[in-house]
């Protein structure tokens, strides 16, 4: 799995211009890419490094401030572009198969307490945002292999 991390003051995605999930105060924009041979396991180790990394307000995590998190599928993270001008995407896992560990994902940061708000999976989103900082950071599960 990998995810872009995002300090954000406020977010919210919308589908055919109605907002499914927003948060309005300080917290995370996750994007959330899954790839062959992810699993549950993969998606609660990094729910759990999300969850825990301190890079809010006075180097503080979500879960020390309980801030909120708003988490979007994103099969575009697993982008290939080496070969020409026209990325891959073969490097994503299928719907059928990272949509569950998307949702390992959002359950795993819930049963840590976490208030999560997600994206709608396989929609066409619009996703709005202001970064704060800015701070952005790319996490791949891979660092664990």
């Amino acid at each position: 799995m990998r995810v872009v991390v995002q300090r954000v003051t406020s977010a919210s995605v919308r589908v055919e211009g109605t907002i499914v999930g927003a948060i309005d105060e300080p917290g995370l924009l996750v994007l959330v890419g899954v790839t062959h041979g992810d699993t549950e396991l993969v998606a609660d180790r990094l729910a759990d490094k999300v969850w825990g990394l301190r890079i809010l307000a006075d180097e503080r995590s979500c879960s020390e401030l309980g801030a909120p998190l708003l988490v979007v599928s994103q099969f575009t993270l697993y982008a290939d572009v080496r070969k020409g001008r026209r990325p891959s995407w073969s490097r994503a896992a299928p719907g059928p198969v990272s949509e569950p560990l998307v949702d390992a994902f959002v359950a795993a940061l819930r049963g840590r307490g976490a208030r999560v708000e997600t994206g709608r999976f396989g929609a066409d989103m619009a996703v709005d945002l202001v970064n704060d900082g800015p701070v952005t950071l790319v996490i791949d599960s891979a660092m664990w292999d």
